[in-house]
Formats: C-alpha cells, sequence, structure tokens
C-alpha cells in the first residue's frame, strides 16, 4: 500500500466511507416514529482539496418533501435504501458516477475503502479501487476525525433551527440535507489532510504507518472561527420622493426576522426548482449564514 500511495499525488487519492446521522422526529412527515436517521457516503482526497456531494440514504422511497425539486442540480444526492442502509447496488451506482466524473476531468484516481459486502469491486477506467487492511480500515481517515466534525457542523445548525422564524416545528427532509451539505462543506480542507497523514493514507508516509496494530484515537476536532467587523454604511436616505405626487413618502420599516427567513425560504424553493448548477446553492448558503450572524448579532 505504501508504494502504491506514492503513484499518486494528495489530490488524487480519495477515501471513502459510510457514517450514520440521526433525524429529528417527523422529518419525513406525518406518522414517522422517532429515531429515524441516514446513511451518508462521505468521500474526500488526502489534499482536503476536494470533497465529493454527499450521499445520503434513508429508508423513505419517495418522499413528500423532495417532489418538484430538481433533484440532478443539487448539491447532495438522496437514495432510499434497505433500512437507511448502504446496499452493494446503491455503492455501484455511486461508483459508476464518481468515474464517470474522474473521466470527464481526465483524471485517474485512487480510491480507498474498507472491504464491506457494501462495497463491490468493480473494474473502472479512471478510479483505482484498493481495500485497505481491517485494522488499517479502522483508522481511515473518516473515522479520525472527519465523520465527527462533520457530526458536530450538523448539530449546530440543528441547535440554531428557529421554528418561530422558519414556520415549521421540526426542519423536514429536505432542510436536513441541506443542513448535511452545509456541514459537509464547514469540515476544513485542513482537517481531511490531517486525518489522512494521521492514518499514513498520503504519498509521503512511512510504511508503518499504515501496520495492523490498534489505531490511536480520533485527532482534536479544529475550532475554527469566523470573525469580522460588519461595515457601518451610513447614508441620508430615510426619505424618498413619491413617485406620482412628488411628495416626499417615508421609506418601507425594516423587515422582521421572520420575514426575511420567509424570503430566503422562497428563494430556496425557487432554486430547488430551477437551479442549473449545485454552485449556485453554495452562494445560498452563504447568504444564510450571513443572516444568521446577522440576527445573532
Amino acid at each position: 500500500l505504501p508504494g502504491l500511495l506514492r503513484s499518486y499525488t494528495p489530490a488524487e487519492i480519495f477515501a471513502c466511507g459510510e457514517t450514520a446521522v440521526p433525524l429529528p422526529a417527523g422529518a419525513l412527515g406525518k406518522g414517522e416514529s422517532p429515531g429515524e436517521r441516514l446513511t451518508l457516503l462521505l468521500c474526500a482526497n488526502a489534499s482536503g482539496s476536494e470533497k465529493v456531494p454527499l450521499r445520503a440514504v434513508g429508508d423513505s422511497p419517495r418522499p413528500r418533501c423532495l417532489r418538484g425539486v430538481n433533484l440532478e442540480q443539487m448539491p447532495w444526492s438522496y437514495r432510499a435504501g434497505s433500512l437507511a442502509g448502504l446496499t452493494a447496488p446503491l455503492f455501484a451506482e455511486w461508483l459508476r458516477e464518481f468515474n464517470e466524473g474522474m473521466r470527464r476531468q481526465g483524471r485517474s484516481v485512487l480510491l480507498l475503502l474498507a472491504k464491506h459486502e457494501a462495497h463491490p469491486y468493480l473494474q473502472l477506467s479512471n478510479v483505482r479501487m484498493v481495500f485497505v487492511p481491517l485494522a488499517a480500515a479502522l483508522a481511515q481517515p473518516l473515522d479520525r476525525g472527519i465523520a465527527s466534525d462533520l457530526k458536530g457542523h450538523y448539530r449546530r445548525r440543528l441547535l440554531r433551527w428557529l421554528p418561530a422564524e422558519r414556520g415549521a416545528a421540526q426542519p423536514s427532509l429536505l432542510d436536513v440535507l441541506h443542513m448535511l451539505a452545509q456541514a459537509w462543506g464547514d469540515v476544513h480542507p485542513g482537517l481531511i489532510a490531517g486525518c489522512f497523514r494521521a492514518a499514513g493514507f498520503t504519498p509521503d508516509a512511512s510504511a508503518e504507518a499504515v501496520s495492523l496494530t490498534s489505531a490511536p484515537g480520533p485527532l482534536g476536532r479544529e475550532q475554527l472561527g469566523h470573525d469580522g467587523d460588519p461595515a457601518e454604511a451610513d447614508g441620508d436616505e430615510g426619505m424618498v420622493e413619491g413617485e406620482d405626487t412628488g411628495e416626499l413618502a417615508a421609506v418601507p420599516p425594516c423587515p422582521s426576522e421572520r420575514e426575511v427567513w420567509r424570503s430566503l425560504a422562497t428563494l430556496r424553493r425557487y432554486l430547488e426548482c430551477q437551479a442549473t448548477s449545485p454552485d449556485l446553492f453554495q452562494a445560498f448558503y452563504e447568504l444564510e449564514d450571513a443572516v444568521h450572524m446577522v440576527s445573532a448579532g
């Protein structure tokens, strides 16, 4: 394995695996029992420069909240599986899509994964699959801190859900999928690269790094702060000239937070139906985070 790793650059070495996250009660609609969960397929490269869009697997075949959504242009994908688990056919479908993406980019990459009945081997044109030893698989980069960091960001976004402003008591499955995509984006590239190095899955790692010994604990989670002083704008635009009467008319009052969140919900729905690229949602997510920062003072 160390010799094979040296044949690729960090940007060409990927690792994938699964982790599970809980769904809020009622996320799938009325009549659903609490304790539902999603299985997430995570995949990233050793340099931390590329995170493959999340593949979420749940046990609801046709969630009502996904009706009308242009699923091909979302920054995540959803599939129905047995007991919300990843099956071999679902994984094979993802593998072929991953390989097609690499083929279109003209790249040949290495994909590291654990041997599992849900991980069938496929002969692919641009992806070389390598099953790592069981003990080394237990020390996979995802288990070194990547998955736990994603879950931490997901919990933070769930906790800041404001029912009074969103107009819903609990987030739907669609809301959760967007939150998970945002949480995946929050995982810092430096943390991913560090987890790959700790697992020994990098070209410059020594042969001893990938051994059949018990793996140490996960890396500590990076605490990434976001600070900045909002710019203050001055202006005397408190009054505008009336269009018809020529008289001065008062500027409309500042919208409430509830009105702002309703407008954002409308914008997100428009993008869900009309988006032509998943990249559009990155700009929307940044806007939503900016509104959260303003509302938090």
